[in-house]
């Protein structure tokens, strides 16, 4: 049975860039489990590529016929947002997967594959160095969020606590101060883990 590797930690510590090099790495042979959201798309995401952009009602439809694996809601200054994952054919026993999720999502794809079977990755950054990320990363929005911006930066001190990222029992973290050095520890651990 192979496994899945869960990006985890806050927002703009890199996990995009880190997913993407990891996913094009031949030797790893990942496969990418694609999420679903109903927030808005924003400017260079594709549907199918980052997400699958879906509505409310295509959410309940998919929980009513159980098929959501993890699922969490984000009550934001622009509505009701959901993530999740579905149980929709991407996922098969064979092969190891990559996503990235929440210490939520990770639990829950814990409980849904078993716990030998997910393997937690996560990633930090100094909270200056992230705040300035996310404001380049807003700025380059057609329509800034900045109000969900900070929202989201001043959730995560509560959504990655130290209890939580310990009672999830996480203790391998990785600083992502320096992508190359961050990436290639990130590249042997999963590349170990894989062998095990």
């Amino acid at each position: 049975m192979g496994k899945i590797i869960c990006l985890m930690g806050k927002s703009s510590t890199g996990k995009d860039t880190i997913f993407k090099r990891l996913l094009s790495d031949r030797g790893l042979g990942l496969r990418k489990i694609v999420p679903y959201t109903t927030r808005p798309i924003r400017a260079g995401e594709r549907n199918g590529v980052e997400y699958f952009f879906r509505s409310e009602e295509d959410f309940q439809q998919m929980k009513v016929q159980g098929r959501i694996i993890e699922d969490r809601e984000y009550h934001t200054f622009h509505g009701l947002w959901r993530y999740f994952v579905a149980d929709d054919g991407q996922i098969e026993e064979s092969g190891n997967y990559i996503m990235i999720g929440t210490l939520d999502a990770y639990r829950h794809l814990q409980d849904y594959f078993g716990q030998d079977r997910v393997l937690p990755v996560m990633i930090e950054l100094d909270d200056g160095d992230r705040l300035q990320r996310a404001l380049n990363r807003e700025r380059r929005q057609e329509s800034p969020k900045y109000e969900e911006m900070c929202r989201r930066f001043l959730a995560d001190s509560e959504d990655f606590s130290e209890e939580k990222i310990l009672g999830a029992g996480i203790t391998k973290r990785f600083v992502n101060s320096d992508l190359k050095l961050c990436l290639g520890q990130i590249r042997d651990y999963i590349e170990y883990s894989l062998k095990v």
